[in-house]
């Protein structure tokens, strides 16, 4: 005779089907003001370094406008949206793996400013315009996706 008693945990397969198009809404909601907020703030940076010296002029002559500045960071953080929502769904630790995903990501966009052929100052400012938006998406989406129950 056993005198053990079986403890089965029984989990609700319908629960984080339920819960993932709430945590999922609240991801994107949350990521499109931060985007809008990143957006605003680069392109604040920007102006404040074209008053300051940087031209934005790279390769062949061209200038990059303050409305291009701003619609990439836009396009870029909307994929960093789409980025967190795959992992939310399909990662045990989304956070984590946003992080890290993010953070190099970020690191591989500091290359193209160090070959733009652009002046000292514009290359300058044009690192520190990839890490305005990252030091506004990476945190907000990492709290956002936080850690999955279960």
């Amino acid at each position: 005779m056993n005198s053990m008693k079986e403890t089965a945990v029984v989990t609700d397969p319908g629960a984080d089907r339920t819960s993932h198009p709430r945590r999922l809404r609240r991801l994107v909601g949350t990521g499109f003001i931060a985007t809008l907020a990143a957006a605003a703030a680069t392109t604040l940076a920007a102006a404040l370094a074209r008053a300051a010296g940087a031209d934005f002029v790279v390769h062949g002559g061209e200038t990059i406008p303050l409305s291009g500045i701003t619609v990439v960071t836009g396009f870029f953080s909307a994929v960093g949206i789409v980025i967190a929502a795959a992992l939310l769904r399909l990662s045990a630790r989304p956070a984590e793996r946003f992080v890290w995903t993010a953070m190099s990501l970020t690191a591989v966009s500091l290359i193209p400013p160090l070959l733009s052929g652009a002046t000292t100052a514009t290359t300058t400012a044009l690192l520190g315009l990839h890490l305005v938006p990252a030091a506004v998406m990476i945190p907000t989406l990492t709290r956002s996706l936080g850690t999955r129950a279960g």
